[in-house]
């Protein structure tokens, strides 16, 4: 199949309606109507509430009751093109596969699904050796469980000591993985995102991430998933050339580094570094400025000796203006202040990176949907929410800072609001023009640009002034230009 290039949803089944999958099937079935054609439904697995909000299932197969089951799923498949969460690295400890491990050892079935220590390093790990492995996350890859028969074995534990990995090449870790895509295939899943599919492949000698080993696993599940009638997508956070060679081997990838290229735009009132990655950035991806994890900064800089399309000043600059915006909200959910592991990305909702200012914010979306690729766009940037820093204070997890609760009222004052309504009129604009079917161009000084669509000349074009902070669209069918100045969506088209 091939993914509708019209604006997707990123959303939580409970936290976007405070209830359940049916709640969400409601909801794109009338208030959201024909805004988004597809919806990335965040983890529903069994337990949606464990360490890591779902990403860390107990029971990949099994949707969590509280929020429904499969027949609900496959509700929303026959409006919106879902897309669901391939966890591919791992699964968690409190399983019933790891707990039988931990039971029975050797003569469990599912010894094998299991990654350990000694399946890479039979002769234990050394200290070199453990430095060239890529963490996402401070300390060691490996976590110490003990069996029943009283041994401790050292599990392979790229993320957290819950989250046990999976060995994806014995048959019982490739068994595991078909049984999930098989499921989602028959459950009208149409989109599968891999998450953290860079870690999967092990090596020793190697740092165990997007290796050409990794490359070619994800060739294999990517073609499989294909077989079964659904897209793949990589998740997979790093250096932008390691993005542009993962776009190579996948249906899509995420652009990961335009939300830290449009904040740097909007604070530094600079286009040329947007600018150049736009220039050379992959055509078969998903747009993004936030999601269910923070605004990720290492696809931007530079890593080691490669230079990035920031510099490590830039970098700096931007993650203490995003601090400063956020009234330093953002500072309290970062790095060590509260419960995270992430390094790379700083937890803040995009509407108050960027100040709660109401025009910013929409030229930063505009930035977005002129991109090449589909735009997605997350539940809470739809609605363009504060820092959730109560959640953050009851939790005392960085991410949760942006990823709220809401309620039916919540959402009904958030549809009355200016920026929300003109937000979804830019949807509207960007889901039904014929022209962002076409070809892309972009072109500026250092202050200015002009992103632009054409197609059987059909043109599309956002032309924005930084010295000025004015912003238009111009629609141009060769016969007439028509369009509208981006400030106005705030108030009515004019």
């Amino acid at each position: 199949m091939d993914m509708k290039n019209r604006v997707q949803l990123i959303t939580y089944a409970d936290r976007i309606t405070g209830h359940d999958l049916s709640a969400l099937d409601q909801l794109l079935t009338t208030q959201l109507k024909s805004l988004f054609s597809g919806v990335h439904i965040l983890p529903f697995y069994f337990p949606i509430d464990g360490s890591d909000a779902g990403f860390d299932p107990i029971d990949h197969t099994q949707v969590d009751p509280r929020l429904g089951d499969w027949q609900t799923v496959r509700q929303i498949g026959q409006h919106s093109e879902i897309m669901a969460d391939l966890i591919v690295n791992h699964m968690s400890a409190q399983s019933e596969e790891f707990l039988d491990v931990l039971a029975n050892a050797e003569a469990s079935p599912y010894w094998d699904l299991f990654l350990k220590e000694t399946d890479i390093f039979p002769a234990g790990i050394t200290q070199q050796q453990a430095k060239q492995i890529y963490r996402p996350r401070p300390g060691s890859c490996f976590s110490q469980k003990t069996l029943n028969d009283g041994r401790v074995i050292n599990f392979w534990t790229t993320f957290t000591d819950n989250q046990i990995d999976i060995n994806v090449e014995s048959p019982a870790g490739q068994a595991y993985l078909e049984r999930v895509l098989t499921l989602f295939a028959q459950n009208g899943v149409k989109i599968i995102r891999l998450d953290a599919a860079g870690y999967a492949i092990k090596r020793a000698g190697t740092s165990c991430f997007m290796t050409d080993e990794s490359f070619a696993f994800v060739d294999t599940l990517s073609r499989r998933a294909n077989e079964l009638g659904m897209e793949t997508i990589a998740e997979i956070h790093s250096h932008f050339e390691t993005q542009i060679a993962v776009a190579n081997r996948v249906n899509r990838v995420y652009d990961f580094a335009l939300p830290p290229l449009v904040l740097h735009t909007l604070f530094s009132l600079n286009c040329t570094a947007l600018l150049h990655w736009l220039d050379i950035a992959p055509r078969n991806c998903l747009t993004v400025l936030d999601t269910h994890d923070g605004i990720g900064i290492i696809d931007a800089g530079p890593q080691g000796e490669k230079p990035g399309l920031l510099n490590a000043a830039e970098v700096d600059a931007l993650v203490e203006k995003i601090h400063t915006n956020s009234d330093g909200q953002s500072r309290l959910a970062t790095g060590a202040a509260a419960s995270n592991l992430d390094l790379y990305q700083v937890n803040c909702t995009f509407y108050d990176a960027l100040g709660q200012d109401d025009f910013a914010y929409l030229l930063a979306r505009a930035i977005q949907f002129f991109s090449p690729g589909v735009p997605q766009v997350y539940y809470a940037g739809l609605f363009a929410v504060p820092n959730a820093m109560a959640l953050l204070g009851k939790t005392n997890v960085g991410r949760d800072i942006n990823r709220p609760y809401l309620t039916g009222l919540d959402l009904n004052e958030a549809f009355e609001r200016p920026i929300v309504k003109g937000l979804m009129k830019l949807i509207e604009f960007r889901n039904t023009h014929d022209a962002f079917n076409g070809d892309f161009s972009c072109t500026g000084t250092a202050t200015t640009a002009q992103l632009s669509w054409q197609k059987h000349g059909q043109i599309a074009q956002l032309n924005f002034d930084l010295a000025k902070m004015t912003a238009e669209i111009i629609i141009d069918n060769g016969i007439e230009k028509t369009g509208f100045v981006l400030a106005d969506l705030l108030v009515g088209l004019s």
